[in-house]
């Protein structure tokens, strides 16, 4: 059975890549070193899986009675930072890439997440949108 993705994890990775081009694009005028897009690439990957380990995570745990889905989205939390942390050790113990710029990749979650409902009334389309509690975007 085909499942179909979630349509706000889809446009919080269309938030991502939007802000990864974006910081791509200031990268090549402002700089043309390697390990900076690199790592700008590695954190919009590491965001987009971020965004998809959260909505997976969420979605099992509030299936859960209130104790167990505290610590399960606790512990799921925990190991999402975790791979980050590791991520950027790595990268900073090797010099594959730059890890400031990976983190600023990975902040493109916490951007795409501010800008969600602009993406979500410009994938609706021009027709007015309205959340369920009645209020217009």
């Amino acid at each position: 059975m085909k499942r179909k993705i979630d349509p706000t994890l889809l446009e919080l990775w269309l938030g991502i890549l939007a802000y990864g081009v974006v910081f791509e694009i200031a990268l090549l005028v402002f700089s043309r070193n390697p390990s900076y897009s690199i790592g700008l690439w590695i954190g919009v990957f590491l965001a987009a899986a971020g965004a998809f380990h959260m909505w997976w995570s969420l979605d099992r745990g509030l299936d859960l009675p209130e104790k167990e889905a505290v610590k399960s989205l606790g512990a799921q939390n925990i190991i999402r930072y975790v791979v980050l942390v590791i991520v950027l050790g790595v990268l900073m113990y090797t010099n594959l890439a730059n890890p400031i710029l990976a983190f600023c990749g990975y902040m493109g979650m916490k951007v795409s997440a501010y800008l969600n409902p602009l993406i979500h009334r410009l994938r609706a389309g021009k027709k007015e949108q309205e959340i369920s509690d009645g209020t217009a975007l």
